[in-house]
C-alpha cells in the first residue's frame, strides 16, 4: 500500500515538474510555431443570383415529350398489371386441377388470404 501511494505521489510530482520546467535539451523538440491558417480560396466563378434572370419553363415540345413519356410509362404499368393478374389466374386454375385451393383475393373479397390456409 505504501509503495502504490509513493508511486502516485511521485507521478504527480513528475507531471507538475514537467509542466513547470519544460525540458530544453537536444533530445527534446522545440515546439514549432503554429501553422498559419490558409487563406480562403477565392471563388473561381462569381456568384450569380437565381433571381437575376426570369424563370424559364419548358418549351411546348419539351412538355409534349414529358407527357408522352408519362403516358407510355402508365401504359406499360397497366400492361404489366394485366399480365400479373393473368399469371395469377392461370396459377389458380392449375392448382385447382390438382385439388389445391389458391389464396386468390381481390379488393372487397368476402374471404382473405388467411382463410385459405390449411390447418394441420
Amino acid at each position: 500500500m505504501r509503495q502504490s501511494t509513493a508511486r502516485a505521489i511521485s507521478a504527480c510530482l513528475r507531471t507538475l515538474l514537467a509542466l513547470c520546467f519544460p525540458g530544453t535539451g537536444c533530445r527534446r523538440r522545440a515546439s514549432a510555431p503554429p501553422a498559419p491558417a490558409p487563406a480562403p480560396a477565392a471563388p473561381s466563378v462569381p456568384y450569380v443570383s437565381p433571381w437575376s434572370r426570369p424563370w424559364t419553363s419548358p418549351t411546348k415540345e419539351e412538355a409534349a415529350e414529358l407527357f408522352r413519356l408519362q403516358a407510355e410509362r402508365h401504359d406499360r404499368t397497366e400492361a404489366a398489371w394485366e399480365l400479373r393478374l393473368q399469371w395469377e389466374r392461370r396459377r389458380a386454375a392449375t392448382l385447382a386441377t390438382m385439388g389445391v385451393d389458391h389464396p386468390y383475393t381481390y379488393e372487397g373479397a368476402p374471404f382473405g388470404a388467411d382463410d385459405f390456409r390449411a390447418s394441420a
